[in-house]
C-alpha cells in the first residue's frame, strides 16, 4: 500500500494550495481518507476527513477555508486550503482508514510541508 502525498509548498498568508494524495495498493472506494498535519513542536491534528460514503468534517480551525473531496476513479483525496495563514503551517500527512471490514487498518502517507509566510 502506498499513499503519495504532494502539492505542498510555500506560500504567503492569504493564498492557496491543493494537496494531493494518491493511493495504490487498496480499493480506494471502500475507505474513509483525510489529512492531519503537525506543526513543529506541536502534537499532529486532524484537519479534514471524507468517508467513504463522501461525508466530511473539518477541524474549527480549516472550517470554511478548506474543502476535502475525493476521486474514486483517480484514487486520489485532495485538500484545498484557501486565505491560509501563518498557523496553518506543518506537515500534511494524508491517512486511508479501512474500517471494520479491513480490520480497522490504517494507512499513512510521507506527509508533504506547507509553509504560510506572513
Amino acid at each position: 500500500v502506498q499513499l503519495q502525498a504532494s502539492g505542498g509548498g510555500l506560500v504567503q498568508a492569504g493564498g492557496s494550495l491543493r494537496l494531493s494524495c494518491a493511493a495504490s495498493g487498496i480499493t480506494f472506494s471502500h475507505y474513509d481518507m483525510g489529512w492531519h498535519r503537525q506543526a513543529l513542536g506541536k502534537q499532529r491534528e486532524s484537519v479534514a476527513a471524507i468517508t467513504s460514503s463522501g461525508s466530511t468534517n473539518y477541524a474549527d480551525s480549516v472550517k470554511g477555508r478548506f474543502t476535502i473531496f475525493r476521486d474514486n476513479a483517480k484514487n486520489t483525496v485532495y485538500l484545498q486550503m484557501n486565505s491560509l495563514e501563518p498557523e496553518d503551517t506543518g506537515v500534511y500527512y494524508c491517512y486511508a482508514y479501512g474500517g471494520s471490514y479491513y480490520h480497522e487498518k490504517t494507512y499513512w502517507g510521507q506527509g508533504t510541508q506547507v509553509t504560510v509566510s506572513s
